[in-house]
């Protein structure tokens, strides 16, 4: 595999170096090309979130913020190294190429749209280079890429990357659809919606990605499959119906709302989790695993709902060795949904329970007693900390952790969740260390994104008895600030 740099790494180390480069990379491509600025912002947080996931390539093979496509199918990778002359391991590895890249195809399908110099000036007039910017062969998942870009721009994006505002203001936008105003949207293309759940769209997967089948009767079904696309929403619905790439799941979520399209039929074998197809139903949901943004309460709810559904239509019982994740299929090589996934929270709502709290619950802050850490280890403000202030320390390969102490009133299992304030200038893996019935067990978090709320760290066995519980460690070998703010520990009932 071609050395990547991530986003991370051209920070040079510098907090604050990844939030300048970012605003420079897009403000020179915008000029360079005479493409929008703002529309290049919320095309790549639509397609990445604005995050290069340490430059591996989406289940789709697509590279860097913009997610630049190269499969046997689509290479919008090659297309922007012979538009910029980048080559194409300098579009999957640069910042600042990637999103150079990304204008330049952009610009050549505003050329092919005949757009007029007034016209480019109106972002409202980008929306048909938008819709073809993915090369989706399927015009109606095209349009659904290109109203989320439209939907962010309405919305409005804010971001902090190490002392940098990042922002782009919502606005009213009327999108003129051009070359897709009489192409449907799925909505619209599938009004019948789907037979096996009435609440989700269907849009068939390629035939050549599933098998075809009559369960129940010839196999049962007895488990659900969670599983990360490691993807956008459209992206996936396109690849599920890309005849070379031979996987598929029954259902696809949305981020945004938990909008739900099914594209295997129940009945049917889906190919998303090896020797487990045959007995399972898989759902799919937009993200990466390593960005916890994307799990949003929109999402974990409908999921949850339709994950309760499909358990009552087949008698599945509702406990996590029949709803399980894709990592824990046997044989799996893959680990999504990861530990940003939030298990304790998903369950409960599968169940039927409505997230209140538990009959136990603690906050340990950074500012109170019962946190200890050395001097090496330096109190902060940050926009997106719990409380009134967090402690921040870099990275180093030696013993020095920062720990949160707690009065736990019974050994049992705890839902055990941190919060720190979201910078891209953070560290991409930092080190939880939980300390378990079963000795210390390290769950790594990539703190440059999914800050501001609470981000799950699993759910542990811990004793009885008052003292550290949780610890941020500084043990790690990749480059940005270690942030210890607050840990939350919860009964599980």
């Amino acid at each position: 595999m071609t050395p990547v740099i991530s986003a991370t790494a051209q920070a040079a180390g510098s907090p604050s170096g990844l939030g300048h480069r970012l605003d420079a990379a897009f403000t020179a491509a915008a000029r360079r090309h005479g493409v929008p600025r703002d529309l290049l912002v919320a095309l790549a947080h639509t397609v990445t979130r604005i995050n290069d996931h340490d430059g591996e390539p989406s289940a789709a093979g697509g590279y860097g913020v913009m997610h630049l496509v190269s499969n046997p199918t689509t290479n919008t990778l090659g297309r922007a190294a012979e538009l910029t002359g980048h080559t194409e391991r300098e579009l999957r590895t640069s910042l600042d190429a990637n999103i150079d890249g990304a204008a330049a195809l952009l610009k050549a399908h505003a050329d092919s749209a005949n757009l007029s110099k007034s016209d480019r000036a109106r972002i409202d007039a980008w929306y048909e280079p938008v819709a073809h910017y993915s090369d989706f062969a399927n015009p109606s998942v095209a349009r659904l890429e290109a109203d989320a870009v439209y939907d962010a721009l309405q919305r409005g994006i804010a971001m902090r990357t190490g002392g940098v505002s990042f922002v782009v203001p919502g606005r009213d936008v009327k999108p003129e659809l051009g070359a897709f105003a009489d192409v449907p949207t799925l909505r619209q293309q599938f009004e019948a919606m789907s037979d096996d759940y009435p609440p989700a769209l269907w849009s068939a997967a390629h035939s050549s990605n599933y098998r075809n089948a009559n369960r129940p009767s010839d196999y049962a079904i007895d488990r659900v499959v969670i599983h990360t696309t490691q993807g956008s929403y459209a992206g996936t619905i396109s690849w599920f119906k890309n005849p070379s790439s031979n996987v598929s799941a029954h259902y696809v979520l949305r981020s945004s709302d938990g909008e739900v399209t099914q594209m295997v039929r129940e009945a049917d074998v889906a190919w998303h989790v090896g020797n487990t197809n045959n007995r399972s139903i898989g759902l799919e949901h937009e993200g990466w695993v390593d960005d916890a943004s994307w799990y949003t309460e929109a999402m974990y709810r409908s999921s949850a709902a339709l994950t309760r559904h499909v358990c009552d239509k087949y008698g599945i019982p509702i406990d996590r060795d029949h709803i399980i994740a894709h990592s824990e299929a046997p044989g799996a090589t893959h680990t999504d949904p990861g530990p940003n996934w939030d298990w304790a929270l998903y369950m409960d709502y599968v169940r039927g329970g409505d997230g209140e709290d538990p009959s136990f619950r603690v906050v340990i802050d950074n500012d109170s007693d019962a946190f200890s850490a050395s001097s090496n280890w330096t109190a902060a403000n940050a926009p997106g900390e719990y409380g009134s202030n967090h402690h921040h320390a870099q990275p180093v390969l030696e013993s020095d952790p920062a720990w949160f102490s707690a009065d736990i009133p019974e050994t049992a299992s705890y839902r055990v969740e941190a919060w720190y304030p979201q910078d891209p200038g953070n560290n991409s893996r930092t080190p939880y260390i939980v300390k378990t019935t079963g000795g210390n067990q390290t769950v790594y978090v990539d703190q440059r994104s999914g800050g501001g709320r609470w981000v799950g760290l699993g759910t542990h066995t811990l004793a009885q008895g008052s003292g550290p519980v949780v610890a941020v460690s500084r043990w790690t070998s990749t480059s940005g600030s270690v942030e210890a703010d607050a840990v939350r520990i919860s009964s599980l009932d």
